[in-house]
């Protein structure tokens, strides 16, 4: 059973479900996905250095699946901060999630998509997930979206859980500056798609607004900088671009 129904639902394309989770899950291993895997071989690396049994770093990526939010589990572990404080600055960290499920889950349900699998998808959604989702699904019949990005994730999932646990084996072999290295790639990756995709003007100045004032920001009020950051550059982006569509309008 899938979380859409039987996998042997067939669309108006003669594909099931499972045809098309598993062209999702072949999809996966691309450049993007690539990327990843590496960032997770960095990571599983980092719990070796700070004390993680394997079991525990492996589990980390499976359940919370986003490696900002593990880097802030285990360093707010290491610090002493308790199980319930990581658990609150685990939660604080996800909420950057909450944009990208607001627009990708829009573009993957269908009129047979249920509420529990909307639910499941929004558990996926980072950024790796979230940007070929937004990429590769728009192209696809409406049905063949949902399982299509089920079998895209949970194959991001699975190999990101199989690095974390060779980086954790390979940790005395791995210079520290390698894994923390590797841990910067999905993020770098992430920034350069996004200039990539920025098309209109007021996505440049979004973008480029936001990169000259992350290392100001982050002096003044390194609490929140990704939030100020974001908002200031994505508000001058939007006023750029309204201006803009304006002056095109007859």
């Amino acid at each position: 059973m899938s979380a859409e129904g039987d996998l042997d639902v067939v669309d108006s394309s003669g594909r099931s479900d499972l045809d098309w989770a598993l062209r999702g899950a072949v999809a996966a291993v691309n450049t993007p996905g690539v990327v990843l895997f590496l960032s997770f071989l960095g990571f599983g690396a980092m719990t070796h250095d700070f004390g993680w049994p394997l079991w525990i770093a492996v589990l980390s990526t499976a359940l919370i699946w986003a490696a900002p939010a593990q880097v802030v589990l285990a360093g707010a572990l290491a610090n002493g901060a308790g199980l319930l404080g990581a658990a609150l600055a685990v939660t604080v960290s996800g909420v950057r999630l909450l944009p990208m499920v607001v627009a990708l889950l829009p573009v993957l349900r269908s009129e047979r998509t249920s509420l529990g699998a909307r639910l499941l998808a929004a558990h996926y959604v980072a950024v790796t997930a979230w940007f070929e989702g937004l990429r590769l699904t728009p192209t696809l019949p409406r049905t063949a979206r949902m399982p299509f990005f089920f079998g895209l994730a949970n194959a991001l999932v699975l190999g990101s859980s199989i690095t974390t646990a060779i980086g954790h084996a390979a940790a005395g072999v791995l210079p520290s500056a390698l894994s923390i290295g590797l841990l910067g790639l999905t993020p770098l990756y992430f920034l350069l798609s996004l200039e990539r995709g920025a098309k209109s003007l007021g996505e440049r100045v979004a973008l480029g607004l936001g990169l000259a004032l992350a290392p100001v920001i982050g002096l003044v009020a390194p609490a929140s900088d990704i939030l100020w950051t974001g908002v200031i550059g994505g508000t001058a982006g939007f006023l750029v671009q309204r201006v803009v569509d304006k002056r095109r309008r007859p």
